[in-house]
């Protein structure tokens, strides 16, 4: 642990800062929530009366001078990471970004050159790497207890059919937004860090809802296709009128894994539950995933538990190991090359659903 816990300073102070990002920078000891950036604050939304003692900005380009200031973690709409990091890498911050990184590649690239002119860390929020679900998956393919995978399906599937209750930008069709990089570069990223990039890519965005006052893709659907005949499907829905929602479907030579029911850290965070509260991140048995193996002549299906967090396999690790890469003793848990890639394969999937063909990666 350093000498003294690294300032974080916070810009914007929405949901993600609030369900995402402070409740994690709290339980890392490494870490010290120092200042926080909120333009319009109001009497039932006061991010000084929240946090007694942090230091509160109007603006981004005043909190980026405070000197005391390490690092700065950016929660506003994607449209405004690259201007918001760029900022802060001009002023020798390191920097964490909430995912989507930035909305086009070559954003992406310019950041990446920034943050090594200056010698500064820059990390993505790509939390469902920790997923519990998506750990257990991992260990299965590591494990080769599926053996040569042939087919993998990731969802986040729900039912809201109409807008209500959506926070504004994600009504509205503009730069970084969309299920494809809401949801769907959680997805992407999870594949790619299991199988590494596809060879060639297809993809569909589209609105399910009836009503689209701006022109906003709320679903997609991604083909990524790899060189050994494998397929994984990438899917967001919102118009999915089913009791339980599949999460993944993986089948391959021997055997297969299907799992109904997201992971629990959201809704614990959003509870105000956090990582080493009793039962964190812990999935119920009734939302395990089925496991189905070939045994002698016939296949059998059992449940599978849930790989149970440890504090090193929360959320909280993504801001544990920032810490530790600031110290100098180890790398951050999302480098943003990879976050890059993720962006590239989200611009081929849009410019294959606008071209209508599968195009090479």
């Amino acid at each position: 642990m350093a000498d003294k816990p690294y300032n974080i300073g916070i810009i914007g102070y929405g949901a993600a800062a609030k369900v995402f990002h402070i409740p994690l920078i709290e339980v890392t000891p490494e870490l010290n929530l120092y200042a926080i950036v909120q333009r319009n604050p109001t009497p039932q939304n006061d991010a000084s009366k929240a946090h007694p003692g942090i230091k509160s900005y109007r603006a981004a380009e005043e909190m980026v001078k405070d000197d005391l200031i390490d690092i700065a973690v950016i929660t506003t709409t994607p449209a405004t990471h690259f201007e918001l990091a760029s900022l802060a890498l001009e002023n020798r911050k390191h920097v964490l970004v909430e995912k989507p990184f930035v909305p086009t590649t070559q954003e992406a690239d310019q950041l990446i050159a920034l943050a090594k002119k200056h010698n500064r860390l820059l990390t993505i929020y790509q939390n469902r790497r920790y997923d519990t679900d998506f750990l257990t998956l991992q260990s299965l393919i590591k494990s080769n207890t599926l053996g040569r995978v042939v087919e993998f399906e990731s969802h986040i599937d729900r039912y809201k059919p109409t807008f209500a209750n959506a926070k504004p930008w994600k009504t509205i069709r503009q730069p970084g937004g969309g299920a494809i990089y809401d949801i769907g570069a959680h997805l992407i990223d999870q594949i790619v860090l299991l199988f590494g990039l596809p060879q060639r890519i297809t993809g569909f965005t589209a609105s399910q809802r009836a009503e689209k006052p701006g022109g906003y893709d709320d679903s997609c659907t991604v083909l990524m296709h790899y060189a050994d005949g494998m397929i994984a499907t990438v899917k967001v829905a919102v118009v999915s009128p089913e009791e339980k929602q599949l999460r993944f479907w993986v089948r391959g030579e021997s055997g297969s894994y299907k799992k109904y029911h997201e992971d629990p850290q959201e809704a614990h965070l959003t509870a105000g539950n956090r990582p080493g509260d009793p039962g964190f991140g812990i999935e119920t048995e009734d939302h395990y995933g089925t496991l189905t193996v070939p045994v002698e002549s016939t296949l059998k299906s059992e449940r599978y538990p849930t790989l149970q967090p440890t504090p090193d396999t929360t959320y909280k690790a993504i801001y544990t190991q920032l810490a530790a890469a600031v110290a100098g003793k180890g790398d951050v848990a999302v480098k943003a090359e990879e976050a890059r890639e993720v962006i590239r394969l989200i611009e081929l999937a849009k410019r294959s659903n606008e071209e209508g063909k599968t195009l090479d990666v």
